[in-house]
């Protein structure tokens, strides 16, 4: 009886061994920020992962002749440089070869070089123009770049606010100067007249000191690089200090995170450029807006769609390669291009998507609300 029982589990185990043999794990490594002022967006991106992973892993592709499970490991960068090094390490010695993230452009910089040493590739939303001159093959931005965000935004304000006069503040993190300057360039070759430009950094919380002197040079909009935590607080110091002036930004102040902050000082007169298409335009972006709230319970922010798309980019990307391989893999992103609910990814050599839509938002009932795409 008992040499039985032996043989019938040695029988299961080999049976269970089969199994396992005819699947594939692959890892998808996350990178961003999970704790901090910025854990809000860090989360929505995690979440946009999730939600590919889980709907990859209900309906199972099939690779070199097995079907592929997919994990995520997802780390906490803190929105911080040397914190992300350690993170791409850290995914890097865990067997990971497939990364969405950073989210931040300061951090996604040093990172990259990690994740390229190890021949991993790595889909970013940081939207520096740095990122994608370091001449990795294997590194994509899945968004539009500051020189799009930043643009747009000073066309916008150009040519349908009619605005002649406008100022800038950055954070000084490689987003917000980067940004900024771009705003800064397109806003002057538009003709409109650039006041002037102060300096904060990404841990402020007081901003009486700058915006009353921009107040003083009676600016018409500020131009703010940088992200919602910081720009909830500085609307609410504008409306304190009866500055007028509409607030103008990329797409790390279009979130309900800004409202949230600024309150009732965060309305149509807070302004924001974010890559891609409208979602509830985009022909899937209804049907992903209404998974993602019924998976996590609340309405998708700035980036989820991006990292979603991400994930299934590189599972479109091996189906096509039929294998896991990352260097196959990688080819097959170059040579091809994916339909997302974000946008279409087809890149050019340096990384960078060929068409980037953006789209202008404002804020109503301190949600943000899509203007027009262009």
């Amino acid at each position: 009886m008992y040499q039985n029982k032996i043989i019938a589990a040695l029988a299961l185990a080999g049976l269970a061994g089969m199994a396992t043999a005819q699947e594939t794990v692959v890892k998808i490594g996350h990178s961003g920020p999970l704790s901090g002022a910025q854990s809000f967006a860090g989360k929505d991106n995690e979440n946009g992962a999730r939600l590919a992973i889980d709907e990859l892993n209900a309906k199972p592709i099939t690779v070199g002749g097995k079907k592929v499970k997919f994990e995520l490991v997802s780390e906490d960068d803190q929105g911080d440089p040397k914190a992300g090094v350690n993170v791409a390490q850290k995914l890097m010695d865990s067997g990971v070869k497939y990364v969405v993230g950073p989210y931040n452009s300061g951090v996604a910089i040093p990172a990259s070089r990690v994740y390229n040493d190890a021949g991993a590739l790595v889909a970013t939303v940081g939207s520096n123009p740095k990122i994608t001159e370091q001449g990795y093959k294997s590194l994509y931005r899945i968004n539009a770049s500051d020189t799009q965000l930043g643009s747009k935004m000073a066309l916008y304000a150009a040519k349908e606010l009619k605005l002649k006069n406008v100022a800038v503040i950055d954070d000084r993190t490689a987003f917000g100067q980067g940004v900024a300057e771009e705003f800064k360039k397109q806003a002057r070759a538009s003709g409109l007249n650039v006041v002037g430009h102060e300096f904060t950094n990404d841990k402020a919380s007081d901003f009486t000191a700058i915006l009353t002197s921009l107040k003083s040079k009676k600016a018409e909009a500020i131009f703010f690089g940088g992200y919602a935590p910081q720009g909830g607080p500085m609307a609410r110091q504008m409306k304190q200090l009866g500055l007028n002036a509409k607030l103008l930004g990329g797409d790390t102040i279009c979130a309900a995170e800004m409202g949230k902050l600024g309150g009732e000082a965060v309305g149509e007169n807070v302004l924001c450029a974010q890559g891609g298409a409208i979602l509830d335009k985009a022909a899937s972006g209804p049907e992903f807006k209404s998974k993602y709230k019924k998976q996590f319970n609340q309405d998708p922010s700035v980036y989820a769609a991006s990292f979603y798309d991400g994930v299934m980019l590189y599972a479109d990307a091996m189906k096509k390669a039929d294998s896991v391989d990352p260097a196959k893999v990688n080819a097959a992103v170059r040579q091809n291009s994916y339909k997302g609910v974000a946008g279409t990814y087809a890149f050019d050599e340096k990384g960078n998507m060929k068409e980037s839509p953006v789209t202008i938002f404002t804020f109503k009932n301190q949600q943000p609300v899509p203007l027009t795409s262009y």
